[in-house]
């Protein structure tokens, strides 16, 4: 199983998803035996099914995991498991740019752990590209801007939506991508899956300059705390800072502020998603080449 989004990441919060792939291979003691591509596959979906029902029944007090595995080549439509040959056909065939930066957060977390290296060392070929081809920056940047104008419900204030708004958490994890996209292969301290390491590794190698730095890694962090403050006091995951003042003084509350001064979290947030999202805007800017420049005008 390899963890993807933020379960890949290490940075899951109380309502993250657990975004996952599976990779299977036969056994060893079956590859010259009669056992044939096909059932290997048909035993391998039927592990994979069985995982998931066991995880998502009840345990105790514990809420049930249910694992995401949408990012899977093709999606839903896709098969939920593949050998490393049918994701090596796929890729080298098919992968478009959104696939290789979600691949940027692809790691082993549970099985096979030989099989697991195996497939983040081959898909460092992917994610790590010597030259990046054209076009892919562009793209992340097109999809980072239709996610924010159709995603975000209508009637909200974009500058209080923590994940998708100004500086909010797809603002800062894409400007860490589109650097590891463009840059990794040969910075090696970019190869990580955390967000947080990724911004370090920018700065100390100079891709950021350390006052970047400084901005994305706090609206990051703020936008984080208050999310997990909305789940811890409202009992369900929330991706808007509440404005309405019982709500608001209880985030306000869980994130530290003091009783009468909750409505300064809402000017702070505001005014650290825009210092944010002015980074995040000269990153896209430097990493974007002439003629990709040109697309976007287009």
């Amino acid at each position: 199983m390899i963890a993807m989004g933020r379960l890949g990441g290490g940075e899951l919060s109380y309502g993250s998803d657990a975004d996952v792939v599976f990779v299977h291979e036969p056994a060893e003691e079956s590859t010259n035996s009669a056992v044939t591509d096909s059932e290997v596959a048909d035993a391998a979906r039927m592990v994979v099914a069985e995982l998931l029902r066991l995880l998502a029944l009840p345990a105790g007090g514990d809420p049930p995991l249910i694992l995401d595995a949408q990012l899977r080549p093709e999606g839903r439509t896709g098969p939920m498991t593949r050998t490393l040959a049918s994701y090596a056909a796929y890729f080298n065939r098919w992968s478009q740019g959104w696939e290789a930066q979600a691949l940027l957060r692809a790691r082993p977390v549970a099985g096979d752990a030989a099989l697991g290296e195996r497939f983040c060392s081959w898909v460092d070929k992917i994610r790590y590209p010597s030259n990046l081809r054209p076009g892919v920056v562009a793209e992340v940047v097109r999809l980072r801007g239709r996610m924010e104008a159709e995603r975000i419900p209508a009637g909200v204030d974009h500058t209080l939506h923590l994940k998708l708004g100004p500086g909010g958490l797809a603002d800062v994890e894409w400007a860490v991508q589109v650097l590891q996209l463009r840059h990794a292969h040969r910075v090696p301290a970019l190869r990580t899956t955390s967000t947080l390491a990724g911004l370090r590794a920018a700065a100390a190698t100079g891709l950021l300059d350390p006052g970047e730095a400084a901005t994305l890694t706090q609206a990051w962090t703020m936008a984080s705390r208050i999310r997990n403050a909305i789940m811890l006091t409202r009992g369900r995951p929330g991706d808007v800072l509440p404005r309405q003042p019982r709500a608001l003084a209880q985030v306000a509350g869980a994130v530290g502020y003091p009783a009468d001064r909750t409505d300064a979290l809402v000017s702070d947030y505001r005014r650290v998603g825009a210092h944010a999202r002015a980074v995040v805007e000269a990153v896209f800017a430097r990493e974007l080449d002439r003629r990709e420049l040109d697309g976007l005008d287009g």
